[in-house]
């Protein structure tokens, strides 16, 4: 077994695999918020959702400060960027452009088209 540190994108996908915690990126997307604002739509405790966020912050998914008595929680968008591109890379085929698409069909399905009975 090795001493050596998890490599980042294993906690990302770690943190990202626990369906509370995407809900709580989800809902950091809009704005900061306070640790007790995360945890009231939340059928558990404001310690399960410390430790929840705790996850999301050695991911490097959020970040948390104390401003005054209240502990916020702040998305780090740019923490997802390794992920992306590893997914990125598992793309088989090219996004689809729908207009050309659409253009595509109605050439080959025009009634007035030589060739087509």
């Amino acid at each position: 077994m090795s001493d050596a540190p998890p490599d980042p994108l294993d906690t990302v996908f770690a943190a990202l695999a626990d369906p509370t915690r995407r809900a709580i990126l989800t809902m950091l997307l809009e704005d900061d918020m306070a640790v007790t604002d995360v945890a009231e739509p939340f059928a558990m405790s404001l310690a399960a959702i410390s430790k929840h966020l705790a996850v999301l912050a050695e991911a490097g998914l959020i970040t948390q400060e104390k401003r005054g008595r209240v502990k916020w929680c702040k998305l780090e968008p740019d923490a997802l960027r390794a992920a992306s591109v590893w997914m990125q890379g598992f793309g088989q085929f090219d996004p689809v452009d729908l207009d050309a698409f659409e253009r595509f069909l109605e050439t080959e399905l025009d009634p007035d088209r030589e060739g087509v009975f």
